[in-house]
């Protein structure tokens, strides 16, 4: 028997030889430039009208920003095969990564022109498995306590389908000054 060399991956079992591919594109993110003279809800609400580009992240991992509203961000997400762990579920990092997109643009929707965030603490709590035939998730982030230098919020992911709860989080972010533009 010949061992398989450790740079080519086996086929997965059950499913012959198929290997699947992924091609994924995205705009350029919006820059701190971009964004200058604009609050971070004016920011968001531009990507929700498709006049910003959504964070390239939506694009990987197949989520996007569907509402802002001061102290308020709500994302949905699409599970799907490539987001599959070895036990067949999908992997919690999907739904981390949905979370703290809500979380921190729920922080981002409360932050006045020439201040932004970024997230320093996460708490996620999965309750439920994820599939990759579970219909669209939808997760609403919600400001808790915005401050000088921290700010907290909160976020349920929920079925869109069933309304049953998948995961949950909190989050705390610092607050910061935008960098100078030169």
């Amino acid at each position: 028997m010949t061992p398989v060399p450790a740079t080519a991956p086996a086929a997965p079992r059950g499913t012959g030889s198929a290997v699947r591919t992924r091609t994924h594109t995205w705009a350029a993110p919006t820059s701190y430039a971009d964004g200058a003279g604009l609050s971070g809800l004016e920011v968001l609400q531009l990507c929700v009208e498709g006049r910003f580009p959504q964070a390239p992240i939506c694009g990987t991992l197949g989520f996007r920003l569907v509402a802002a509203e001061c102290g308020r961000a709500v994302f949905e997400g699409e599970p799907a095969e490539h987001l599959l762990n070895p036990m067949g579920t999908v992997h919690g990092g999907f739904l981390a990564t949905l979370l703290d997109s809500a979380l921190g643009s729920a922080v981002m929707s409360t932050l006045p022109v020439g201040r932004a965030y970024t997230t320093i603490q996460l708490g996620v709590h999965m309750v439920r498995p994820v599939f990759m035939d579970t219909p669209t998730l939808r997760c609403e982030g919600t400001v808790v306590h915005v401050g000088r230098t921290t700010a907290t919020a909160e976020a349920r992911v929920v079925g869109t389908a069933d309304g049953k709860l998948y995961a949950h989080a909190t989050t705390t972010c610092a607050i910061f000054a935008l960098p100078e533009q030169a």
